[in-house]
């Protein structure tokens, strides 16, 4: 299936990657994490999206899932992008951004919360593709806390998208 035409400045984070990073935040000790997302499309100019994540030990091995996350990237006219995502956690996130080459900048615009999810207020992400690999770095405003850096990973891509 052939990708949408208005998908070409996204296009190259169709895929699956996999890799690692790490996390902290005022609430939390730092750790190390794993990482797997999945890029996809289905023909239409979005594209759909899953990442979820867990816990990693000093040797690199699997301890218990942290989060997960799914949605969907649309590109906009002058490389505009929209990006919707919802957790499991009872966290839903509309994201607004722009793409400059191979680096995409997100800022939260909505965030929606159910009654028992975290305090949640903002997000700022930050991806890019340097050397083939994709990096991003994500920042986070929650529990009472002024947006601040929580979340940084690379990631390689480990297979194409299967259709």
């Amino acid at each position: 299936m052939d990708v949408h035409p208005d998908l070409e400045p996204i296009a190259f984070l169709l895929g699956r990657w996999e890799g690692a990073g790490v996390i902290g935040y005022p609430t939390m000790e730092s750790a190390n994490f794993g990482q797997e997302i999945v890029f996809g499309h289905n023909g239409k100019p979005f594209l759909t999206y899953q990442s979820r994540t867990w816990l990693l030990d000093a040797e690199g091995a699997k301890v218990r899932p942290l989060s997960t996350e799914t949605g969907f990237w649309r590109i906009q006219p002058e490389r505009q992008i929209e990006v919707c995502l919802a957790h499991p956690t009872g966290i839903v996130e509309i994201y607004l951004g722009e793409v400059v080459f191979h680096k995409i900048e997100l800022r939260t615009d909505v965030v929606a919360r159910t009654t028992t999810a975290k305090d949640y207020n903002a997000g700022h992400r930050l991806y890019g593709l340097v050397n083939g690999n994709l990096m991003y770095a994500y920042d986070m405003a929650a529990m009472g806390h002024p947006l601040q850096s929580h979340a940084s990973a690379e990631l390689k891509r480990t297979g194409d998208f299967d259709e």
